[in-house]
């Protein structure tokens, strides 16, 4: 519960934050980066502990809250504000997404964290007989992450900014953001690690992915 919770907070404060565009020299950024990768981390750990089909469930659950964010932070766009208010233009911006970039963002998120969730669990499926077991897990945490990046990387920006950016400038944004979210996980990594170990502790699970349906549609076997 506590880590669904979490998940879903991340999705949701991700997608308010990338409204604000950031540059660090000459890399262009969204603020989305400060949080986003956490909901890889979460992702890590919920499949690295309890599997892919709790994760499954985990996946489906923020993808459902953040459309209702979208959807209620759209009509409330819609209403027209009170006379005395003066803050359209601000609300606009955060809560006004353009439906191009929402179906971009909810598809790329999808596909993301399920090819994250997959690697992550074939992965500890073909480590289960390994000597170096526990040195694994971070082979695991940012391999799943690479995967999962480069793939929400890959469908969103073409999806969402094609033709609004140039398209020669398509491939180095996405190499820039998956380096620096994967540099991210790396750098969080002892304490992903330390999450993991008392979770699996705590909860006395460990699970093996055998023989499970990766369907992502199977969402009610967990």
């Amino acid at each position: 519960m506590l880590f669904g919770t979490l998940f879903c907070v991340c999705l949701i404060t991700a997608n308010v934050l990338e409204t604000k565009q950031l540059s660090f020299g000459p890399v262009n950024l969204t603020a989305g980066i400060i949080v986003f990768p956490v909901s890889y981390i979460i992702n890590d750990v919920v499949c690295e502990v309890w599997g892919y089909q709790r994760t499954r469930m985990l996946i489906w659950m923020g993808f459902a809250m953040n459309f209702l964010v979208v959807i209620f932070g759209a009509i409330a766009d819609w209403i027209p504000g009170a006379p005395y208010w003066h803050g359209d233009e601000g609300f606009h911006v955060i809560f006004g997404l353009a439906p191009r970039i929402a179906l971009a963002s909810f598809i790329a998120f999808l596909a993301g964290s399920f090819i994250n969730a997959y690697v992550m669990s074939k992965m500890k499926l073909s480590a289960k007989n390994s000597d170096s077991f526990k040195k694994d897990f971070s082979a695991r945490a940012i391999w799943s992450t690479v995967f999962g990046e480069l793939t929400d990387s890959i469908i969103f920006f073409p999806l969402a900014l094609g033709g609004v950016i140039p398209w020669e400038e398509m491939p180095s944004l996405m190499i820039s953001q998956v380096t620096l979210k994967t540099l991210y996980e790396i750098l969080v990594l002892p304490v992903t690690i330390r999450v993991v170990a008392f979770t699996k502790k705590h909860d006395q699970e460990d699970v093996y992915d055998d023989d499970i349906n990766y369907n992502i549609f199977n969402i009610l076997k967990i």
